[in-house]
């Protein structure tokens, strides 16, 4: 595997913003988790319905705004097949390319034609992916619930130290608007995505990841 320090120099970001390559920032009123009540108690029955609508969406595509944890910004399409898949094409500029295939996680630039590869269940982006998100478990970090959004915040201090996945939707559709991811020293990039389609059919090589391309990956392939 290669250094993810230069293949993240499109984004600028360093290893330790990793986890945030997943996602970006996206509107101004992003619910920082310190404002959000810490969990204590399972959610409430409106939060895991929301989960479980989310959860029974097993593909959708659209278009993203992702901001860094610097401020910067780029665009791009996502694709998304539960359980464990994803895919992020950037807008040129950009050279990014981002694709999870249920087992690992691929950061790829292809101008330079490197990629770099991690397990997917090493990132808090998997429970964004999961087959199904149970907030009765351990995992819940905190649920706040508005007129107009309802935020469930993730994680698991044992996998992913004291990262956490913040997702947000609207109450009344039960519909994604945005994640946040927030790393290990509490940087948060955003992903605010639109003109989402919902069972959509991909073909396979959409969430392949060219594990040819990576040195020393061959026994991931399977």
């Amino acid at each position: 595997m290669r250094n993810s320090d230069s293949l993240l120099a499109g984004l600028a970001m360093t290893r330790r913003d990793l986890l945030g390559a997943f996602a970006g920032a996206a509107i101004a009123s992003t619910v920082p988790f310190s404002a959000m009540a810490q969990a204590a108690a399972p959610a409430s029955g409106t939060a895991q319905a929301i989960a479980d609508h989310f959860s029974g969406v097993t593909t959708m595509q659209g278009e993203f705004v992702q901001f860094g944890p610097r401020g910067e910004q780029t665009g791009g399409k996502f694709f998304i097949q539960r359980p464990g898949k994803l895919r992020f094409n950037y807008d040129d500029p950009s050279p990014m390319r981002v694709i999870a295939d249920g087992k690992n996680v691929a950061i790829g630039n292809m101008k330079l034609k490197t990629w770099d590869l991690y397990p997917l269940s090493k990132t808090p982006l998997s429970l964004l992916l999961a087959q199904r998100i149970d907030l009765s478990a351990g995992m819940v970090k905190g649920v706040k619930e508005e007129s107009d959004l309802t935020t469930i915040a993730l994680g698991n201090n044992t996998v992913f130290g004291n990262s956490t996945i913040t997702m947000m939707f609207d109450p009344k559709t039960y519909d994604l608007r945005q994640w946040t991811i927030t790393d290990n020293q509490g940087k948060d990039t955003s992903v605010m995505i639109f003109n989402v389609k919902t069972g959509v059919k991909f073909d396979d090589r959409v969430f392949r990841v060219p594990y040819e391309s990576i040195p020393g990956t061959a026994a991931s392939r399977d």
